[in-house]
């Protein structure tokens, strides 16, 4: 085949490949035909192959949802507390049209949700005390955020961060109207204190934390000293009941021996005899041992029971 042809139909091939009258819209896309730079046409919504001019360009958006995520910003409160803000947001385009005169692509948009958005983020933050943007509530503390039992530390506030973002959401949206997108929403990412009074914060909040748990501490061994006096006195109660108790049951005992001994002594001069006999040897048993020498005068009460045991 002649070179010449060649060159040909690579030329014709590149012709019909770059300015073919057939696109594909595809199923996340919305499309906005353009003819010398101006839009023709109702905006093509509807996934499929579709035709054009040769002539005509094809411009392509998005329809499902785009991020957009905004630089931190050193912001001042309105009681002159500097802080960082870092937000994020979600947004989406809703009339292609518009959006193309207006913004011409997703570089544009963002470039002007820059503004939007950081703009009403400063004017609400601006118009709020640091109190407000970092609670949500006016919520009761819990005990362990108390300095002191009836000290509440937590300021009251009027709108809460919650009500400072959708005031930036509906500011935003009305600004964004004209321009062929709709914000639907926006979110603190992030937010703190400058570096200069963060560690201020750091220092005030540790010490904080110790002194209620200096208190928590204090109030658990004050605890732990009540339940070992009264351990202590439970304790010396039973003692000295079962003391009390024993030396009753001793004392009827040893009334219960002595009438026992008694009767015994009563009945008969040789029982008597014996019971003299009997304690006779329980007291020389606790008097003396193996290695005693015992003096016993001939007159004395153990020597005559002595003697009577012998039979001399």
């Amino acid at each position: 085949m002649p070179r010449g042809l060649l060159i040909g139909l690579a030329i014709l091939l590149f012709v019909v490949v770059r300015f073919s009258p057939f696109f594909v819209v595809e199923e996340q896309e919305q499309i906005i035909i353009t003819q010398f730079g101006e839009p023709i046409g109702d905006p093509i919504v509807d996934p499929g192959l579709k035709f054009k001019l040769p002539w005509q360009t094809v411009h392509r958006f998005e329809k499902r949802f785009l991020e957009w995520d905004g630089a931190a910003n050193q912001l001042p409160t309105k009681d002159k507390r500097f802080i960082w803000v870092d937000t994020y947001a979600r947004w989406h385009i809703t009339d292609p049209l518009k959006f193309f005169q207006r913004l011409r692509d997703e570089r544009g948009a963002r470039t002007r949700l820059d503004d939007i958005l950081d703009g009403e983020t400063r004017n609400a933050i601006a118009n709020s005390n640091l109190v407000e943007v970092i609670r949500s509530t006016n919520r009761e503390p819990l005990r362990g955020e108390l300095l002191e039992e009836d000290e509440i530390t937590l300021e009251p506030i009027d709108r809460g961060r919650e009500v400072i973002r959708q005031i930036v959401l509906e500011n935003a949206q009305k600004r964004t109207d004209d321009l062929g997108i709709e914000i639907l929403d926006v979110q603190f990412k992030r937010i703190n204190y400058v570096d200069e009074v963060r560690q201020t914060v750091y220092s005030r909040m540790i010490s904080e934390r110790k002194r209620i748990a200096e208190r928590f501490r204090s109030e658990g061994q004050g605890e732990a000293s009540r339940i070992a006096g009264e351990k202590d006195r439970e304790l010396k109660r039973i003692q000295s009941e079962a003391y009390r108790e024993a030396r009753e049951i001793r004392g009827d005992a040893d009334a219960l021996a002595t009438d026992i001994y008694a009767a015994a002594y009563n009945r008969s001069a040789d029982t008597r005899d014996f019971y003299q006999f009997l304690k006779s040897m329980e007291t020389l048993e606790n008097t003396i041992d193996a290695e005693s020498r015992l003096l016993l005068s001939t007159d004395g009460e153990f020597f005559r029971f002595l003697e009577s045991s012998t039979g001399r």
